[in-house]
C-alpha cells in the first residue's frame, strides 16, 4: 500500500535537520506559475524591496522552516543556455533566498557523470523522499512518497553530489 503524500506544509514541519530539493527540468507548466510566467514574459519583473507584493504562504513555510533551524537547499540542474521558463526561475529565486533557502544551479553538461533519480525531490531529513511528478509538458502530476533507505540514500548521494559541483545563485549567470 503506498503512503499517503503529506501537505506541504506536514512534509516540512516535521523536517527537524534538512530538507533538500532537487530540481532537473527545463520548464515547468504547474498552475501556480502561469500567471506569474505570463506576467514575466510581458516584462514585469518583481522588486525584492516589495515583500507585499509577492511573499506568498510558500515563503512563509520556508522562512518558519529555516528559523526552526532546518537547513533547506535547492539545486537545478538546467541546459545552457537555459529556457525562457528557467530565465523566470532564476529572476524569481531572490525570493526564495530571501525566504532562507540555499540555492545553486548547475549546468547539465557537469551532470553527466552524477546518478541521479528519474524524477525530481525533496529529502527530508536524508530518510523521506517525496518525489515529484511531472507529464510531458510540465505540469504537476502528483507526489509520491518513499521511506526506503536505499531510496533516501541514492537522493541523498545524487544531492550532495549535484551541491558540490553547483554554482551558488548569486554567482551563477544565465546563458
Amino acid at each position: 500500500m503506498p503512503l499517503s503524500v503529506p501537505t506541504w506544509n506536514e512534509l516540512l514541519g516535521a523536517a527537524q535537520r534538512s530538507a533538500v530539493h532537487l530540481e532537473m527540468r527545463d520548464a515547468y507548466a504547474v498552475d501556480n506559475e502561469k500567471g506569474p510566467f505570463a506576467a514575466w514574459r510581458d516584462g514585469v519583473r518583481q522588486s525584492p524591496d516589495d515583500l507585499a507584493s509577492w511573499w506568498r504562504p510558500w515563503h512563509s513555510l520556508i522562512a518558519d522552516t529555516v528559523n526552526r533551524g532546518v537547513v533547506v537547499r535547492r539545486a537545478r540542474i538546467v541546459s545552457e543556455p537555459v529556457s525562457e521558463y528557467t530565465r523566470f526561475l532564476y529572476d524569481g529565486t531572490f525570493k526564495n533566498v530571501i525566504a532562507g533557502e540555499q540555492v545553486r544551479w548547475l549546468p547539465r553538461r557537469q551532470a553527466s557523470d552524477i546518478a541521479l533519480s528519474g524524477n525530481d525531490f525533496w529529502l527530508i531529513d536524508e530518510q523521506l523522499v517525496r518525489w515529484n511528478h511531472f507529464t510531458g509538458e510540465g505540469a504537476s502530476a502528483g507526489g509520491e512518497i518513499s521511506t526506503d533507505p536505499a531510496v533516501a540514500r541514492l537522493c541523498a548521494d545524487a544531492f550532495e553530489a549535484v551541491w558540490e559541483r553547483a554554482i551558488p545563485h548569486e554567482n551563477y549567470k544565465v546563458s
